[in-house]
């Protein structure tokens, strides 16, 4: 029901695992579907790390192997395909998966097999509280950028602000969050919305944020709904700002947008991808221009960034790296500098990052901070 993607050619970049590896990482995640676009961003920026490292040597002398199976973003797939890569091939590790009830669904694989999953996609809060001593979250959580978001549309003078969310445990995680800055800033919104995970139809919702006469819109929702979202809102003639979160900041989202994309606020979970005083954000934009690629996405440094953890811990694992000893040396990770930031696990501490800042959209289609 799956197929194993090898030689998968995304961007500029070909995604190509070397004959020789001898450590498996397995990725399953939405490679088709309507987060397909940041996902293979997601890939593309890992794989830009891992490429670098294994023309080096690789780690401890063995080189790496990102398995990318598409999960056709369906929580019983990522299962299945989860399944299959800790069995039939012998990953080491569960890395950078897609989705917030997609991962939800590992948990149980993740204790059953004792085994790490590292940089998931998402921000969600149960990733963090109760800690799973089988998850390393890299980014912050959803909750926080939402928090952020809400303020600064108070700062800027909006309080007539809509929430649209995707009914599933992603869109209930991030509300949440909503909540919070709302209550932070003592406003109440004035349309509060589900619409479905699947194939939703934003004709009436749209017209309901007119009614409402909302200035500003938060859309919790995977990218190509999001974009849906967009267009509704503008064709019912509403001109209200729209915000989202990191989980569509990638150049795949903008071009769903089209025409619309200009003016959209995306939160962020990485710093500015061309700010170079981050030695992270040059590190990356050097290999991609070695690679003939025109610089590097956010959800490229994602998966750029959960790579550099994973390796670490890869490194910090031993000649013989097995997913209880990359658990444990992840687990004493203290103070690791990335590249201008700083991670740290322990017992009782899964979060990695806790950066969080907003972008917007610009006339020539790029993220502008």
């Amino acid at each position: 029901m799956y197929k194993l993607l090898q030689g998968l050619a995304v961007s500029a970049l070909i995604v190509s695992a070397p004959a020789w590896a001898q450590i498996k990482v397995g990725m399953p995640s939405g490679l088709t579907g309507s987060v397909a676009a940041g996902v293979k961003e997601n890939l593309v920026g890992a794989q830009l790390y891992l490429d670098a490292i294994n023309a080096r040597g690789g780690v401890n002398g063995q080189q790496i192997e990102l398995l990318a199976v598409d999960d056709q973003f369906d929580p019983k797939q990522t299962v299945e395909v989860a399944r299959d890569l800790i069995t039939q091939h012998q990953v080491v590790a569960l890395f950078l998966n897609r989705g917030t009830p997609h991962t939800q669904a590992l948990l149980p694989v993740l204790a059953e097999y004792r085994i790490p999953l590292v940089g998931p996609s998402t921000g969600a809060m149960v990733l963090h509280q109760p800690v799973n001593p089988w998850v390393f979250n890299v980014r912050a959580t959803y909750q926080r950028e939402a928090i952020k978001a809400i303020e600064h549309l108070a700062t800027i003078g909006i309080t007539r602000i809509a929430v649209l969310e995707t009914d599933d445990s992603f869109g209930a995680d991030s509300a949440a969050g909503a909540r919070q800055g709302f209550e932070r800033t003592g406003l109440q919104p004035v349309m509060q919305e589900k619409f479905p995970r699947d194939r939703p139809d934003f004709t009436a919702l749209a017209r309901q944020v007119r009614s409402v006469e909302a200035q500003a819109v938060l859309v919790i929702g995977s990218a190509g709904n999001t974009a849906n979202a967009v267009q509704a809102i503008r064709s019912a003639g509403s001109r209200a700002q729209v915000v989202t979160l990191s989980n569509n900041a990638s150049e795949g989202f903008i071009r769903l947008l089209g025409e619309h994309a200009r003016g959209v606020i995306v939160t962020q979970v990485f710093p500015n991808e061309r700010s170079l005083s981050y030695p992270l954000i040059k590190e990356a934009r050097d290999l991609a221009t070695a690679r003939g690629m025109d610089g590097v996405s956010p959800a490229m440094m994602e998966g750029f960034a959960a790579a550099k953890v994973l390796v670490e811990g890869l490194r910090r694992a031993g000649s013989r790296p097995s997913p209880a000893g990359l658990r444990d040396a992840l687990e004493g990770l203290r103070n690791f500098d990335i590249g201008g930031l700083s991670i740290s696990y322990g017992r009782n501490n899964r979060t990695g990052l806790d950066f969080a800042d907003l972008s917007i959209i610009d006339a020539s289609g790029r993220f502008r901070r």
